[in-house]
């Protein structure tokens, strides 16, 4: 699945400040208050120095008094604008976050489940969970920290400027290094490697959710060594490029310190002749010498925060590249209204595929389920059979072709319209790692325990659950690793039967399971579904007998 280059996803994080629009007003207030807590910082710097240098002097203490007062007053504002700053920028960014991360839920919805083969899952959770995550530190880490160190650091030059120009020029040059050179240079080591490390912990996440889900079958076939093998690989691959993004932060850490010390000596240089001529008193050259220190701390936030900018990039670019994936499925404008029972199924010249690029896997296919039958599709795997439940739940467009419910086009409904209609029981149905009663309250959560224990004896499982010493309360484990695969199936149908839906696909319900065991269940199946339309998807040729046409699929 390819994704067309835009300008914004050559500048995802461009594109995600704009996606903040809404908290522009916090934010804004937390970089009020980061400069409110930084230039208290620096304040209080400059006022120590000065109280120092002037208590030298052996004053009266009155003199001293404002002094005083105005380092006590930095002190407390200092960390009072520092924790308002950090909850109120906190809570902007998890607010852009929240929007961010319910588009990609929403995004995900549209997308499955056709649209989410190019995305393996390990690699998703990693998206949708540490890469949208990661997306905070662009209002935190970076944004914040540069607003903030340019108001106050334009404030500290022109106040050093004031009592010594040389000195406030030179102080100027010094954080326009760590500002900007710092970064850059941190940049030249950090950038190949931080490209690298989101995809590398997408890579490590994906290998060990299927280390953990299949550690059944490689302890079982003895390649759990190859492995946990595969996963330290992952690992090795992702520890090496944080290492050479930690090797660029301290680069530009030591480019920092320098530029401190050139900051103090150059002040120090430039103050002492300015003293001896009369033009500087020793009192204001401790502020002039000292007050760089306090300044250089704010700044040196700086060069962590740029080297932050291009795992920020990759990470916004792989959150962005779900949120523009193609819609598998394109719902119009103006929907058509829903039929009328009784509803019939009549496919037209139907072609389907999976990728816009790709093949088509169905080639012009003809088949009617008059309202109220029972249809079997039969067809060896990779015939087309899937493709086809797909598309009839407008999962997939078709390519060409059409579909018509009670003689109204699927396409030109909305998707939620149809599946109201037409339910699946598909092979693969997920069991929630939760009780009996709650995975079959899935397909109707109001209904009460008489609905859900109606629709599992429908579906044959009235005496088993009865039996129970917990009844609808039993847990099933996890992907319901206590029920057989026959049970699995019929808890699917249950769901099903419970939804009410008029129209039912039975997307291979037997698979896995005997011979035996799937031509029981298959006729329990069309018992249970007695009345409605229902299209039997199946490789199986046997147990067909109570379907009123049986279709072959090459």
């Amino acid at each position: 699945m390819s994704v067309p280059v835009t300008d914004d996803v050559r500048r995802p994080l461009v594109r995600l400040l704009r996606y903040g629009r809404g908290a522009y007003g916090r934010l804004a207030l937390a970089a009020l208050l980061g400069v409110v807590a930084s230039g208290c910082a620096v304040g209080l710097g400059a006022t120590s120095a000065w109280l120092i240098a002037r208590a030298a002097q052996h004053p009266p203490v009155l003199f001293l008094m404002v002094a005083v007062t105005a380092v006590r007053a930095f002190g407390i504002f200092r960390g009072v604008g520092r924790y308002a700053e950090r909850l109120t920028g906190h809570d902007a960014a998890l607010r852009i976050l929240g929007r961010l991360r319910v588009g990609v839920y929403r995004r995900l919805e549209r997308l499955a489940p056709a649209g989410l083969d190019a995305f393996r899952s390990g690699d998703l959770t990693a998206r949708l969970v540490s890469d949208v995550d990661d997306l905070a530190d662009v209002w935190l880490r970076v944004l914040l920290p540069y607003v903030i160190a340019l108001v106050v650091g334009a404030g500290t030059v022109t106040l050093v400027a004031l009592l010594l120009p040389a000195a406030g020029a030179i102080l100027a040059v010094t954080l326009v290094l760590v500002a900007v050179a710092a970064p850059w240079l941190a940049g030249r080591f950090a950038r190949t490697a931080e490209r690298r490390i989101a995809p590398h912990r997408g890579a490590l996440s994906t290998a060990t959710l299927d280390t953990l889900r299949g550690a059944g079958e490689l302890i079982a076939y003895g390649a759990a060594d190859a492995a946990m093998d595969r996963v330290r690989d992952r690992d090795r691959d992702l520890s090496r490029a944080q290492r050479r993004a930690a090797a660029g932060l301290g680069v530009s850490a030591a480019l920092s310190a320098l530029a401190v010390g050139a900051a103090v000596w150059g002040a120090l240089l430039a103050g002492v002749p300015a003293v001896g001529a009369g033009d500087l008193s020793g009192v204001a050259l401790a502020v002039v010498v000292l007050t760089p220190l306090a300044v250089h701390e704010v700044f040196s936030a700086l060069p962590p925060s740029a080297q932050q900018i291009p795992r920020l990039r990759a990470a916004a670019r792989r959150v962005f590249a779900v949120l523009d994936a193609p819609d598998p499925v394109t719902d119009p404008p103006t929907p058509a209204r829903p039929p009328d029972p009784p509803y019939d199924l009549r496919v037209e010249g139907l072609h389907a595929r999976w990728t816009p690029d790709g093949p088509d896997v169905l080639h012009g296919l003809d088949l009617t389920v008059p309202a109220g039958h029972r249809v079997a599709v039969v067809g060896r795997s990779g015939a087309g059979k899937s493709t086809l439940a797909a598309v009839l739940l407008r999962f997939l467009d078709p390519s060409a072709g059409r579909v018509l419910l009670g003689g109204v086009d699927t396409a030109a409904m909305d998707g939620d319209a149809v599946r109201r209609i037409v339910g699946l029981c598909a092979q693969d149905a997920y069991v929630f790692d939760s009780t009996i009663g709650a995975n079959v309250r899935l397909a109707r959560p109001d209904a009460d325990d008489e609905a859900v224990l109606d629709a599992l004896a429908r579906a044959r499982l009235g005496d088993w659950v009865a039996g129970l010493p917990d009844g609808l309360d039993t847990p099933v484990g996890e992907h319901g690793v206590r029920l057989s695969g026959g049970q699995r199936q019929r808890l699917a149908l249950a769901r099903t039967l419970l939804a009410g839906f008029p129209v039912v696909i039975l997307d291979e319900p037997t698979e896995h399971l005997d011979e035996p065991t799937a031509a029981a269940l298959t006729a329990d199946l069309l018992t249970a579904t007695e009345g409605r339309t229902v299209l039997l998807i199946t490789h199986r040729t046997g147990g067909l007998d109570a379907c009123d046409e049986v279709h072959r699929l090459d």
